[in-house]
């Protein structure tokens, strides 16, 4: 029988289209007000089971449906999802593809546009829900020149303006530098208070695994009830060096006196800073820093206002914070394919593959994986074969801790093969466990700090 809860769900099956197994197995759960924590590997169906919630499994991606699901007294299979999304509010992975409209205001107003909210309301509700996520500062601004947590917060806030009974997000904290992870650890507690019930699927439990309510774990497609998860430890990958060190080491790049911003608005003023063959560095620091343009400038993707930007010869990978960007082939297989044509070290597209755990996906479209597995694929797109400088925007977005173990490893074999390597991350495992030098990036500077560290 269905449950009371806010959302229930009762011997709920679900295959995509052509699969042979369900990525939702049998699952029975009654969500009620308060907080969900969602756990599990990537891929384990934690997406899939929370588009249930607002229609988009099965009516967006097709498929078969067995058992029942109701969601705020509203049968599932039976209601188009236009009327479940003014009833629940979903914030997806991939923030990127959330935004509709050019300017941060007309975004955060855009359902409540749909619904035909009067403009005094909607300008009310529009104002408090950019106070509510932290960003009111942002004002004005276009979003494509917000960053990667900015923009959370930006999908964030278009979701609250709606006022839903149920709040639905997928990786909320995987682009969040601590301070933003914190404030909206504080917001969702206010929210639980007010009694709006939230479904939170994460990978990143420093700051949420302390919240009050219930916890879920993920496992192909089986859900059942789990401990609160812990903060995972950093483990150190990047063993022994070879006599003489970095010192010695040629330079792969380096900015002098660089000034960049998107649309020749500056956001770095005047940096100077460089990086060695074998070397990875760890770019820290806020949302909206300028972590990304830091990056985009030493790919040559982004012309500095003013200063020189030098890079030795020889390929330049570069991963930005939206994998999808990258991504237009077939198969996993034929990205990776495609990186190394004409490399004389393409043998060993494979054996990546392999060390990203992504052997079983090789024949799979990327635009069909999950988040974690759609990064791994991108990163086994732009570090193939033997590029000189790698450029890394978020590498961790969206991946559960073996597969970070994983990228870990990868990262400190093509540092030890002469790669230099530089990385852009809030994640501080990662920054730990593989980065040989650490400068933070913000308010228009660049600076190392020492030992390593994360800001």
């Amino acid at each position: 029988m269905i449950g009371t809860g806010v959302a229930t769900l009762a011997g709920f099956r679900y295959w995509y289209p052509g699969a042979g197994d369900p990525s939702i197995d049998g699952v029975d759960l009654d969500v009620a007000s308060g907080i969900t924590l969602v756990a599990g590997a990537s891929g384990s169906g934690k997406s899939s089971l929370l588009r249930v919630f607002n229609g988009l499994v099965p009516h967006f991606h097709g498929g078969t449906v067995t058992g029942a699901a109701t969601v705020c007294g509203h049968d599932v299979i039976a209601t188009p999802t236009r009327l479940l999304a003014t009833k629940v509010g979903f914030v997806f992975q991939d923030p990127e593809l959330q935004s509709v409209y050019p300017s941060v205001e007309r975004d955060v107003a855009f359902g409540l546009e749909n619904i035909g909210t009067p403009a005094a309301v909607m300008r009310r509700r529009v104002s408090e829900a950019l106070e509510r996520t932290g960003i009111t500062h942002l004002s004005g601004r276009a979003v494509s020149t917000l960053s990667g947590g900015e923009r959370q917060r930006l999908a964030l806030a278009g979701v609250l303006a709606m006022r839903p009974r149920l709040l639905v997000l997928d990786e909320p904290l995987s682009q969040l530098d601590d301070a933003g992870a914190r404030a909206l650890t504080a917001t969702l507690i206010d929210l639980a208070d007010e009694g709006i019930a939230m479904v939170v699927a994460e990978h990143r439990f420093e700051h949420l695994g302390a919240l009050p309510g219930r916890s879920l774990a993920v496992d192909h497609g089986r859900v059942v009830d789990a401990p609160a998860s812990k903060p995972s430890h950093a483990t150190s990958f990047l063993g022994v060096r070879a006599a003489g060190g970095l010192a010695s080491a040629p330079v792969a790049w380096s900015l002098d006196r660089v000034a960049a911003g998107p649309a020749r608005e500056a956001v770095l003023e005047s940096v100077s800073v460089d990086g060695r063959l074998g070397e990875v560095v760890a770019l820290v620091g806020p949302n909206g820093g300028g972590k990304t343009t830091l990056l985009r400038t030493i790919a040559g993707l982004l012309t500095p206002i003013s200063g020189t930007v030098h890079r030795a010869p020889g390929r330049v990978a570069y991963l930005p914070q939206n994998p999808m960007a990258l991504l237009h082939r077939p198969t996993v297989g034929a990205e990776v394919a495609w990186t190394v044509r004409g490399e004389t070290q393409s043998a060993n597209a494979a054996a990546l593959i392999a060390e990203l755990g992504l052997t079983h996906l090789a024949d799979r479209d990327p635009r069909d994986l999950s988040t974690g597995e759609r990064q791994r694929a991108a990163i086994a797109a732009v570090m193939a074969g033997a590029p000189h400088i790698a450029l890394l925007d978020e590498p961790t977005r969206g991946m559960d801790e073996a597969a970070r173990d994983a990228l870990c490893s990868v990262i400190v074999r093509m540092r030890n093969a002469g790669c230099s390597i530089v990385l852009a991350t809030h994640d501080r495992n990662l920054a730990a466990a593989v980065a040989d030098r650490t400068i933070a990036v913000g308010s228009g500077s660049a600076r190392e700090l020492s030992p390593v560290a994360v800001a």
